[in-house]
């Protein structure tokens, strides 16, 4: 053993001094070659899926296509017509506006406020769904360029879990939405700031919360980390980086809402962003805290009422909002906006410790992802195609460690479980099942061979980053239990159901899934606030 570890290290420290310095460009050529190689084939693989299932949300960009080509800029965040309005921030409704002349030359029809309502032409959806798989190309860049100083076996493997993630396969390309393109300018973000350039990171994000304000979620992790490692130096020389920094997020959010300002839209354009009354979930719980409190709720409800309590039917929903002061809740305390924000930060309090204590470029991408899970687990209205926010960075950290290894080859399978009710028609019920089946197959061979021969350099939580050590990746019985736990999930769900209840329960399935995976979701929150106060 110590042989294999001694030849290793002098294989790598030999390899290191032979390359000569003019051999890298023609290295990095043959690495961006593979890295294009893995991209056309799910590029290939997304277009095979055009003719696929979509959701309401394909109706609601095509809209958004018709109301920013048809209507002036004043129009954007008010126009009614469709009940799918523009709630995006304007960064996107530019983006939107900038396909819809793309459009209107395929087929005027799609880009037409009230003949277009509801399209679904071959054109219309030829024409949406190669926009999605076009604007991939910034999430290529952006695991690219992520990627490009580890070394190759550590690239293909993170290639493999990051471009081909099947999570982002059912969202964007089946389900549909755009996804890929935001998750690429975040990563974007990310390699900046792991490469020493805060500014450049700083911009990149600030453009992203003009494309979605859901990623505002990290702003504090940014804000703390970029306090503390941008802008020191002395006060005269860390106020001066300050007012830079300052100056250009300043400058982005005047481009994305100085027009809307200009118009006296600003109002509506924050009141479309921030709708707070669509309710505590999504129609379909995601998998987070939420779940276990409305299920607590209902046992207390039902022990109470069994016991000879008299507990008042709750008169609002979980997921359409509050209805004047009723509670959806029968026995727990109503959950409003603000207690879901003050949870969050909460949550979050530990890893903004951790920034402002040791703000460490290596330990970035771990801090936002792990703020984009209490974002998930403790947000407002999360839908649950949120956690691909924290499972594609994670993605990138996932071969730091065989501990990291385990945590997200057991995480993205909860993830992409917990997305299988996006598709519920039976057509593409095969697809689902393969994409997550293939995806666990390459990722336990391909952490089992890496782990099996070494593990990298440069551990952040190693004392010696000189150290290689072998280690196994192992899954443990109650790892393994759990998954196995999926599957019956699935077939009790899936098949048992309707033989055994029929067309009784029909939520069912659905809560089983939800639930479930929140345990699974929960889990993983812990272990990563468990790493980041260990780290402390």
């Amino acid at each position: 053993m110590n042989h294999r570890k001694l030849h290793h290290n002098s294989t790598a420290q030999n390899q290191n001094e032979q390359i000569p310095a003019a051999s890298i460009p023609k290295t990095c050529g043959n690495q961006l070659y593979h890295f294009l190689w893995f991209s056309l084939i799910a590029t290939c693989t997304k277009l095979l899926l055009i003719p696929a299932y979509h959701s309401t949300d394909f109706e609601v960009h095509r809209n958004w296509l018709a109301l920013t080509h048809s209507l002036p800029l004043s129009q954007w965040y008010s126009d009614e017509t469709s009940p799918w309005t523009l709630d995006y921030p304007p960064f996107f409704a530019y983006f939107e506006y900038f396909l819809s002349f793309f459009a209107s030359m395929l087929d005027p029809t799609i880009v037409h406020l009230t003949d277009g309502l509801n399209s679904k032409s071959h054109l219309t959806i030829l024409f949406q769904r190669l926009s999605v798989t076009l604007s991939d190309a910034v999430l290529f860049y952006g695991i690219y360029r992520i990627t490009r100083k580890l070394d190759p076996k550590q690239k293909y493997l993170i290639w493999v879990l990051a471009v081909w993630a099947p999570g982002l396969i059912i969202v964007d390309h089946l389900h549909f939405q755009y996804n890929g393109f935001l998750l690429g300018m975040l990563l974007i973000s990310l390699s900046a700031l792991e490469n020493g350039e805060d500014l450049l990171g700083g911009f990149a994000f600030a453009v992203l919360l003009c494309f979605k304000h859901l990623f505002a979620v990290a702003a504090p992790v940014y804000f703390v980390y970029l306090l503390r490692h941008y802008c020191r130096g002395g006060l005269v020389k860390g106020f001066g980086r300050l007012v830079v920094m300052g100056s250009v997020v300043v400058a982005v959010f005047a481009a994305a809402y100085g027009p809307f300002v200009y118009n006296g839209q600003i109002h509506q354009v924050l009141r479309r962003m921030f709708p707070f009354g669509r309710g505590l979930c999504h129609a379909y719980w995601a998998p987070n805290f939420w779940v276990f409190y409305i299920m607590f709720d209902k046992l207390l409800a039902f022990l109470l009422v069994k016991m000879g309590f008299h507990v008042k039917a709750p008169t609002a929903s979980f997921t359409g909002g509050l209805v004047g002061d009723s509670s959806p809740f029968a026995v727990l305390p109503t959950i409003t906006p603000l207690i879901s924000l003050v949870l969050v930060l909460l949550s979050i309090s530990p890893c903004l410790l951790k920034a402002w204590r040791d703000p460490k470029p290596s330990a970035v991408t771990r801090l936002v992802a792990y703020a984009y899970s209490c974002g998930f687990m403790f947000g407002w209205h999360v839908h649950e195609k949120a956690s691909l926010h924290f499972v594609i960075p994670l993605a990138i950290i996932a071969l730091k460690s065989v501990e990291d290894a385990k945590h997200y080859f057991f995480l993205s399978i909860v993830s992409c479980y917990s997305l299988f009710p996006l598709l519920y028609e039976a057509q593409e019920y095969p697809i689902k099942v393969l994409l997550l089946l293939l995806h666990a197959a390459l990722m336990w061979f391909g952490l089992s061979s890496y782990f099996g021969a070494y593990v990298p350099k440069g551990d952040e939580r190693s004392h010696s980053s000189a150290v290689v050590r072998n280690a196994d990746f192992v899954i443990g019985w109650f790892g393994k239990s759990y998954l196995m736990g999926i599957v019956v999930v699935e077939i009790c769900g899936q098949f048992l159901h309707p033989v055994v209840l029929g067309n009784k329960l029909p939520f069912l399935p659905l809560m089983m899934i939800s639930i479930y995976s929140g345990f699974g979701m929960m889990y993983s929150w812990i272990w990563q606030l468990k790493w980041i106060i260990g780290s402390i």
